[in-house]
C-alpha cells in the first residue's frame, strides 16, 4: 500500500508543481515559457511589466551613446588570430577621449602593433579592428553630439561596402533580442520576445547580487532543436532590481546564411559614473566569413576608466 501511495503522492506534488509553473509561464508570456526562481516567486515579481521592461529597454544603448558626451580614458586590445588561435595582427593602445566646448576628441597616449593590422595609408585591414575603431575610436574632432536614444535607429540606408557591414554589426551590438531590418536573411531571426521566436527558447528568471547590487538575472537558451532557425543562441542580462537599467549582458550570436556566416561571443560589464550608466568592459570575440573575402578571427577587449 505504501508502495503505491509514495508514487501517486510524488504525482500529486509534481502536478500542482507543474500547474503553478504553467500559471508562472501563462501570466509571463502567454503561450511562452518563463521558469522563475523560488526567490523571484517570493519577490512577487510582476512579471508582464517586468517583460515589457526588458523589450523596450534604452539603458544599454544609452550606456554607450553616453560616451559620446563624457571624457574617459580606454585600453584597447584587438587581437586577429589564425585558424591555430596565433595572432597574425594586433593592436593594443591607451587613449583619452578629451570633450571640450560641445566637441570630443581622441588622444593616443600609447600605441603598439603587430602584423598588417594596417594598410599602408594606415586604414584596419580587418573587420574587427573597424567596427572597433567606430564604436571607440574618434578621428578628427566630433560635435554638436547628445546621448539621445528615443527616436534614434540604426540604418543601413545609403551605406555600402565596409560602412554598411559596421551599421549592421552595430545592430546586432545593440539591439540583441530585436528585430533587425538590413541584414539579409536574419533580420526575423533576432526578435526573440516574439511570438514567432520566443517559444524556441528556455528563459528563466533569478535574482543574484552583481558587483554588491541586487538583480534580476533573465537568461535566454535556444533550445537545441531550434538552434539553426536562430541568431542568438543565449543572453543573459542583469538588472538592477530598483531601476531596471542594464548593469551586464553576456550573449552569444551565431548563423550561416551561405554567403555569409559568424559566431560572436560578446560580454559588457556596465557601471554608474554619476548619474550616467557607462560600459567599462567590453569583450568580444568573432568569427566571420563573407562571400568573396577570407575568414576572420578577431577578439577584441575595451576597458574604459576615468570618466570625466
Amino acid at each position: 500500500m505504501i508502495i503505491k501511495i509514495i508514487p501517486a503522492f510524488f504525482c500529486t506534488i509534481l502536478s500542482y508543481y507543474a500547474a503553478a509553473q504553467k500559471n508562472d509561464s501563462a501570466l509571463a508570456m502567454g503561450k511562452k515559457t518563463i521558469t522563475l526562481s523560488e526567490v523571484v516567486v517570493n519577490n512577487k515579481l510582476n512579471v508582464p511589466v517586468f517583460i515589457e521592461r526588458i523589450k523596450n529597454d534604452s539603458s544599454f544603448y544609452k550606456a554607450f551613446r553616453n560616451l559620446h558626451i563624457l571624457g574617459f580614458s580606454a585600453i584597447n586590445d584587438i587581437r586577429i588570430n589564425n585558424s591555430d588561435g596565433d595572432i597574425i595582427a594586433g593592436l593594443h593602445s591607451k587613449t583619452r577621449q578629451v570633450r571640450n566646448h560641445g566637441c570630443r576628441t581622441m588622444i593616443t597616449d600609447e600605441e603598439q602593433t603587430t602584423g598588417d593590422i594596417y594598410d599602408e595609408v594606415h586604414q584596419f585591414n580587418y573587420y574587427t579592428a573597424s567596427l572597433y575603431a567606430s564604436l571607440f575610436f574618434t578621428k578628427d574632432s566630433v560635435c554638436g553630439e547628445d546621448n539621445i536614444v528615443t527616436g534614434r535607429s540604426f540604418s543601413t540606408s545609403g551605406k555600402t561596402g565596409m560602412e554598411k557591414h559596421k551599421e549592421q554589426l552595430k545592430m546586432l551590438f545593440f539591439n540583441p533580442g530585436k528585430k533587425i531590418n538590413g541584414i539579409p536573411f536574419i533580420s526575423g531571426k533576432t526578435a526573440i520576445f516574439d511570438d514567432a521566436l520566443s517559444g524556441k527558447y528556455d528563459m528563466h528568471i533569478d535574482m543574484e547580487v552583481h558587483n554588491n547590487i541586487n538583480c534580476y538575472v533573465f537568461t535566454q537558451q535556444v533550445k537545441p532543436e531550434y538552434k539553426n532557425e536562430v541568431v542568438i543562441d543565449a543572453m543573459t542580462t542583469w538588472f538592477n532590481d530598483q531601476t531596471y537599467e542594464v548593469l551586464a549582458r553576456n550573449y552569444s550570436l551565431s548563423y550561416d546564411a551561405g554567403v555569409y556566416d559568424f559566431s560572436v561571443q560578446m560580454e559588457v560589464q556596465l557601471s554608474k559614473f554619476g548619474a550616467w550608466l557607462v560600459p567599462n568592459l567590453i569583450r568580444y570575440a568573432g568569427n566571420w566569413k563573407v562571400v568573396f573575402k577570407k575568414r576572420e578571427r578577431g577578439v577584441f577587449t575595451a576597458t574604459l576608466f576615468d570618466f570625466k
